[in-house]
């Protein structure tokens, strides 16, 4: 079985779990027999792992004169490609007017190099949604010229782009949803995120959820049919065997935050219960490590408490210094607001790291051995870390068993739920 599947970034350029979940979810695949995964990114650095797919970059596809639908109606825009430095301007609000007006063209010109190949950036900055909106474009291209059974595309960001595939195609398409809108903006929802997230549910085939939690969402929030979506939890690559820890250089024990820095996340939570900590224990010290919008804030806050001489903000970590991190750590505490599943307490429980988690998470669904805390109730979060930092029996009880348990956590696992799907939707 032949997969195109769409996604916004693939390791080592990665910002956050979305990442490390394609790269999980398509080694897993690889490693079924019969399946051959071309994984689409918008920009290909060139130094992705390519052992077990082949990544595709938009950045690398030559586009000319070519038209897009957008929905069911047969609207479609043109895109033309053009040489020129001027890039003419068309606003998001602009862009989602024109989809809904009855009219059968709307042009724009796209910026092309010499090679008439699109320049993307991959991010997530200003231009995000017209990086899109070319994605998709690239992902008309990408799909009229090779072979393929099935689509997948994961989260919002990569939705356009499958449905442009499917549409050229004809082939069935699923799309993951790793977060909603409601997740991230914590109910404050940007119209067109949904737009495009609603769009992308209704056209697909199928819906794969991250957790029950997530699959509740996307019934409620979107409005979409429960027999359409179906739940595939996450699960955790393997922690390298080359395992050198860093010397730790305080005697402390460490309790650590590890993740966006984000309304999201619930950053705010843990400093106040790491405040509460410090009134009665002095030999702990607490990590912050990630990056957000909502950092200055966090360290005001912390300064405000008095507490930075026993608080440290790392800034981004990926890679070995994440592992490096969670080697280091104590307790690992995740008191996410709303979290569709979360991999990182995962990867602390495979480096015997004991974790509390909110109840407010997807991958609380299926966890035994962590602890379990509303993410608002700073004190019983509070007392939870006091507790594993001081009562050894406790914190080996939930090192033993968690690294047991989430050792039966893998990716192959997933993929053989997903490859269900792919083939339920082949056989109709």
């Amino acid at each position: 079985m032949k997969v195109l599947m769409f996604g916004w970034e693939f390791p080592p350029h990665i910002s956050g779990g979305l990442g490390t979940a394609c790269f999980g979810l398509t080694k897993g695949l690889a490693g079924l027999k019969g399946m051959e995964v071309k994984f689409v990114v918008p920009k290909a650095f060139g130094d992705e792992g390519q052992s077990t797919i082949q990544l595709i970059g938009a950045n690398s596809i030559p586009v000319s004169s070519k038209i897009i639908h957008f929905n069911e109606q047969d609207e479609k825009i043109e895109y033309l490609q053009v040489k020129s430095g001027i890039i003419p301007y068309t606003g998001e609000e602009e862009f989602w007017t024109i989809k809904s007006r009855n009219r059968n063209k709307k042009y724009r010109a796209v910026k092309t190099d010499e090679m008439m190949r699109i320049d993307f950036r991959g991010t997530y900055g200003p231009g995000l949604i017209e990086e899109i909106k070319n994605y998709a474009l690239v992902a008309e291209i990408i799909a009229a010229n090779n072979s393929f059974d099935i689509i997948h595309a994961h989260d919002w960001l990569a939705y356009p782009a499958g449905t442009a595939a499917k549409r050229i195609s004809g082939k069935p398409l699923v799309i993951h949803v790793h977060a909603t809108e409601f997740d991230r903006s914590g109910g404050n929802v940007n119209p067109t995120v949904y737009s495009i997230e609603r769009e992308g549910m209704e056209t697909a085939d199928k819906i794969i959820a991250v957790s029950n939690y997530t699959r509740q969402m996307v019934i409620e929030k979107y409005l979409i049919d429960p027999g359409k979506i179906i739940t595939v939890y996450n699960a955790v690559e393997p922690l390298s065997k080359q395992r050198k820890l860093l010397k730790k250089g305080v005697k402390e024990k460490v309790v650590t935050f590890l993740g966006r820095i984000t309304m999201q996340k619930g950053p705010e939570y843990f400093i106040e219960a790491a405040y509460l900590v410090l009134k009665k224990m002095n030999n702990v010290r607490f990590v912050m490590a990630g990056s957000g919008d909502k950092m200055e804030e966090m360290v005001t806050r912390v300064a405000q408490l008095g507490i930075a001489d026993k608080f440290h903000f790392t800034g981004f970590l990926k890679g070995d210094d994440v592992t490096q991190l969670l080697l280091m750590t104590d307790v690992f505490v995740m008191p996410s607001v709303s979290e569709p599943f979360g991999i990182v307490p995962l990867e602390a429980m495979q480096a015997d790291v004991p974790v509390i988690i909110s109840n407010q998470s997807g991958v609380s669904e299926i966890l035994k051995y962590a602890i379990k805390i509303d993410f608002w109730d700073t004190f019983a979060m509070a007392d939870s870390i006091y507790g594993v930092l001081n009562y050894p029996s406790m914190s080996e009880y939930l090192k033993k068993s968690g690294k047991k348990e989430v050792g039966e956590l893998k990716w192959r696992r997933a993929a053989k739920d997903v490859m269900k799907v792919y083939n339920g939707l082949i056989a109709r």
